[in-house]
């Protein structure tokens, strides 16, 4: 991640500061919560599991682009409705990856056991300790949803600022919610035509975790239309550039640096941009590679290599290498045309570049 500090008149962006600041917010947020209700002696397995969950890793990125937004508008300090809304950004993230994990049924994230196997570990003396803890987790994703709102309701917080993040936030919810549901349904369904992935990538990704983000930071700023498109036209391309990296991470990657199993998403028969190329251009050998034990629970890593193989054989990894190298290029050059101010502006193109060639 990008570790660049820029600074204006009493303003300034550095990435571990930022994260540092969220981490501290979230944390006394969740403790007021247990204050709060003393008389709910089991709130604090849920506050403990969202502290681990919270505190395991994962690499901020919406609340970066939250302050990045502000910082790309003006160079004053950011008050503290930014910082409660980056934060609230990266709650609702603890919500959509803990409901996700519970969906593609993983067992890890960021090199931990999911919510969902955690809270079942928590009642492995009982015969249905599975289920619990899939249930469980459902409403701990539930608290973390309402509470990503919550974190906005305080006395520092003004109603014309509340006026400017609700429309965005509400946007942000029911557009990830939307390709959450393409996902879902287009899983264990993968075709040669990459539509329906691309719309995946656009709700679930691009505008979730890079456009959303920037327009809520650049909106509290003051940011004319115009802005706000410009960091759109950046925005898009790369969320698109960041989850085709992520596709190919799923499958390629090292687990000891993701964190994740790589064969999570062969297992769900995830419908990649990735995988609709591969089909499109396999031979008949090659078809029967990339399909067989596809999308099977008991899929081994003796299947995915032959798929790995596949995939690399169709040119499918090449391709989807150079369409991140196109997209990286498309959000540089609208960085490059947009009147946004430069310092914030150098900073995003250098975030550009960790999103997409990272390892993890």
């Amino acid at each position: 991640m990008a570790t660049t500090t820029f600074h204006g008149s009493g303003a300034s962006l550095d990435a571990a500061a930022i994260r540092t600041a969220v981490a501290n917010l979230l944390h006394e947020f969740l403790d007021q919560q247990s204050r709060d209700a003393p008389d709910l002696p089991e709130l604090a397995l849920f506050t403990a599991l969202l502290r681990d969950f919270l505190g395991a890793g994962g690499k901020r990125i919406r609340p970066l682009l939250c302050l990045t937004g502000w910082h790309t508008i003006t160079d004053h300090t950011p008050p503290p409705v930014v910082w409660r809304t980056a934060a609230s950004l990266e709650l609702f993230h603890a919500f959509a990856l803990i409901h996700d994990d519970i969906i593609d049924n993983s067992d890890t994230r960021r090199g931990h056991p999911t919510a969902h196997r955690d809270l079942a570990a928590h009642h492995q003396d009982r015969p249905n300790a599975d289920r619990i803890g899939v249930n469980a987790a459902i409403l701990l994703g539930d608290l973390a949803l309402g509470w990503s709102y919550e974190l906005l309701h305080t006395d520092d917080i003004t109603p014309a600022q509340l006026r400017t993040v609700w429309p965005l936030l509400n946007a942000l919810r029911t557009e990830t919610v939307v390709g959450q549901y393409l996902d879902l349904t287009a899983t264990g369904q993968p075709t040669p035509d990459p539509e329906t992935a691309w719309r995946i990538i656009r709700y679930k990704t691009a505008k979730y975790t890079i456009e959303r983000p920037l327009h809520l930071g650049a909106a509290l700023a003051g940011a004319t239309a115009e802005q706000l498109a410009a960091l759109s036209a950046y925005a898009l391309p790369l969320g698109e550039a960041f989850q085709l990296r992520d596709d190919l991470l799923g499958v390629f990657g090292s687990p000891a640096q993701t964190g994740k199993s790589a064969l999570d998403d062969l297992r769900e028969g995830k419908h990649t941009v990735l995988y609709a190329t591969a089909l499109k251009h396999a031979t008949v050998p090659q078809q029967r590679s990339l399909t067989h034990r596809f999308g099977h629970p008991s899929l081994t890593e003796s299947d995915a290599q032959n798929i790995r193989a596949a995939l690399i054989a169709t040119g499918a990894r090449t391709a989807t290498e150079h369409l991140i190298s196109q997209r990286l290029d498309q959000a540089l050059h609208a960085l490059g045309t947009a009147t946004l101010r430069p310092p914030a502006t150098q900073w995003l193109c250098e975030l550009g570049h960790h999103l997409t060639s990272r390892t993890a």
